[in-house]
């Protein structure tokens, strides 16, 4: 079973203490540019929560002195379901219809 998409949130920026709201259970997650809209990231995931604390936030120097390189805002939203299974298929139908679009758009 499949649960609707939530609200667009502003992906949170490191060192500013703000936190990702997420469920902790299967689902699918989408990441994009708050600018332009464009996909950053997309995906099936078996704790959608846990996946999207691990997308990188910022870009640390190889040298302690530099500061973080800044990256785009983001923005995310994520669809809780029932199983892993239940979010591939979920997101196989979603990168189906994108090709198809596209396809036609082209």
């Amino acid at each position: 079973m499949i649960s609707t998409w939530s609200e667009w949130k502003m992906y949170p920026r490191a060192g500013r203490g703000e936190n990702i709201e997420a469920p902790i259970t299967p689902g699918i997650y989408e990441v994009r540019y708050a600018a332009s809209g464009a996909l950053h990231s997309f995906g099936a995931v078996d704790n959608v929560a846990q996946a999207l604390s691990q997308l990188p936030s910022s870009s640390k120097s190889w040298f302690g002195r530099r500061e973080p390189v800044a990256l785009p805002e983001l923005e995310y939203r994520t669809c809780a379901t029932s199983t892993k299974a239940d979010a591939k298929a979920a997101a196989e139908r979603m990168i189906g219809r994108r090709e198809t679009y596209m396809s036609g758009a082209a």
